[in-house]
């Protein structure tokens, strides 16, 4: 592990990844006298580990003396490998080696976006380390079910054909979106049976969301095996729910359920 810093931001480490990578990542100690879980953020697809919400939960977590790790997947933020490279597979490895490597005990994950499906996969593959999950406009499985809908065929043409295509985002970096992400994706489809998570799961999702629609959260409550899941609307929240009111709507589920735990 290395240490960083790049100009304002915190100093951050770096961590091996299965596939070689060197994955950034932040990690801030619990209080030893508290027995709460830690907290792991999962950010969204071409986001990274600086968002506001990362550093909300973050500060949230040192204020409560909670361990808490926020961290880039291969080619995102300040995590080596090239964007292109990567796909859900790849990604949800280096969630679990974050979970594996960074962390002990009982873990909340939160996830945002693309960063809901890979918390519910890290969930699936490690459900003894896992108190509770929030998913904040998660979308999984939105490669097959969203994507595909969302690109013209000109587009999914140039998928097949050149290897990738390229389309504009209203959040800055315009998309990439590749052949291997969609292939990888049908591998790791979560809402095409029950998801045998049985921890208690919160599911915040804005319902001016042109994003990602709002009845996914709907699809995920159907398809968990737990009971213990409610599903929390925003009227006037869009897909970032990162307005002052989005984030502190996310810091009182997150202290309502870190009491219930």
């Amino acid at each position: 592990m290395s240490n960083n810093t790049i100009g304002s931001y915190k100093a951050y480490q770096t961590l091996s990844s299965p596939s070689g990578a060197s994955l950034a990542y932040h990690r801030t100690p619990g209080s030893s006298s508290n027995s709460l879980p830690g907290i792991i953020f999962f950010p969204g697809f071409m986001s990274d580990m600086n968002g506001e919400k990362a550093l909300a939960i973050e500060d949230f977590a040192q204020e409560h003396g909670q361990p808490c790790v926020r961290f880039d997947y291969f080619g995102h933020g300040h995590s080596s490998g090239n964007f292109t490279d990567g796909h859900i597979g790849i990604w949800a490895k280096d969630a679990l080696a974050v979970l594996d490597e960074l962390t002990e005990g009982p873990q909340l994950l939160v996830g945002s976006s693309m960063g809901g499906w890979l918390m519910l996969l890290t969930a699936m593959a490690r459900p003894e380390r896992i108190a509770g999950l929030i998913g904040i406009a998660a979308a999984p499985d939105f490669t097959e079910d969203l994507l595909k809908e969302e690109l013209t065929p000109e587009q999914l043409e140039e998928v097949e054909g050149k290897g990738f295509t390229l389309i504009p985002s209203d959040f800055g970096n315009d998309h990439i979106y590749t052949r291997a992400l969609f292939d990888e994706g049908r591998k790791h489809l979560v809402l095409r049976d029950k998801i045998a998570v049985n921890c208690p799961v919160r599911l915040l999702h804005g319902l001016k969301d042109d994003v990602v629609p709002w009845h996914t959260a709907i699809s995920i409550q159907e398809k968990l095996l737990g009971t213990d899941v409610k599903i929390i609307l925003v009227k006037n929240g869009d897909h970032r729910l990162s307005a002052a009111p989005d984030l502190e709507c996310l810091i009182d589920t997150l202290a309502t359920l870190v009491q219930r735990l």
